[in-house]
């Protein structure tokens, strides 16, 4: 029979004390940490301010009441009130092995149980019912980073192509001679004040893309961790918390936020008439915002450099 000792030490003690957790505390990225530990670590930071993972250097902020209204860390919580009794006996009769596992009422139960509560309900053995958890686990994973990856593969491109327009205005303005340095200037006044304008909204949404890229990078490496260490058991105990935190992620309006790169041309005026017509060209911006999404779009023609937030 598996004992408290036989619970992995790495999923139940804290990474800074090395001692079991002590009221552990979950960071944005899912990492966990004992309360007392953090608050030792961050007791130079203020509500508001910025702070990184002791781990994974994740940043994340301060809550408004401090380092203890930080999320608690269920999960870690529940291993550990496991590895403090018997982490294989029954909860109504400690006597007895669970070896059962009722699908109506998502819990663990002994022989004794089924005779008394159970007989009527859905169940399976626990190894064949962690079998198909596991199955589970990883459609999540894998759908969490197919996500990220395409998220990433849309703000490379993005930024490939920003990076081809920037070109071009660039190679347009070498060409104009020093007696159009004013209208530059106000071209690039006019743009500089549109980028002040959307500054205060672009960082709160571009906050929210990272922290869900973090967020999904995090439950995936807990995923695999819980499937590589932690017995059928422990599985079958975080199973409806993971798969609920997975769904979570790929339903919410972050996750599910492609980066859809705005519509941006550069139209060079005709250099050969230098003394009649506007030598840089014209500043036009449009804003649009999509239902159902977060970010801005700008349609921006002239010397300028792009941006997308989502």
């Amino acid at each position: 029979m598996a004992t408290a000792a036989s619970v992995p030490t790495d999923l139940t003690t804290c990474p800074i004390c090395q001692d079991p957790f002590d009221n552990p505390k979950s960071l944005t990225c899912l990492h966990a940490f004992c309360l007392k530990c953090l608050q030792s670590m961050f007791n130079d930071k203020s509500p508001g301010d910025k702070a990184s993972c002791p781990m994974c250097r994740k940043e994340f902020r301060i809550p408004p009441d401090g380092i203890g209204g930080l999320q608690h860390h269920f999960i870690v919580q529940q291993l550990i009130d496991q590895m403090n009794m018997r982490p294989d006996s029954c909860d109504k009769h400690g006597d007895k092995r669970v070896e059962l596992y009722c699908h109506d009422c998502n819990e663990n139960f002994c022989l004794t149980c089924l005779t008394v509560v159970h007989r009527n309900h859905n169940y399976a053995e626990i190894p064949e019912v962690a079998d198909s958890i596991r199955l589970r686990i990883n459609d999540d994973d894998e759908r969490i980073l197919s996500a990220l990856e395409q998220t990433k593969r849309n703000e490379t491109e993005f930024l490939s192509k920003v990076e081809d327009v920037k070109k071009i205005v660039l190679a347009t303005g070498d060409i104009v001679k020093r007696s159009v340095d004013d209208q530059i200037n106000d071209v690039l006044t006019q743009l500089q004040s549109v980028t002040s304008e959307s500054t205060s909204q672009a960082e709160s949404v571009q906050e929210a893309f990272q922290l869900a890229v973090v967020s999904m990078e995090s439950l995936h490496t807990y995923s695999r961790e819980l499937l590589d260490k932690g017995r059928p058991s422990d599985i079958t105990r975080a199973a409806r918390e993971l798969h609920e935190r997975a769904q979570e992620l790929l339903n919410s309006d972050v996750t599910a936020v492609h980066c859809h790169p705005p519509h941006v041309t550069f139209t060079p005026a005709d250099v050969t008439q230098v003394k009649r017509f506007n030598l840089i060209g014209r500043l036009a911006v449009t804003t649009e915002a999509q239902p159902g999404k977060s970010y801005l779009l700008y349609s921006v023609s002239v010397i300028l450099a792009a941006r997308c937030y989502a």
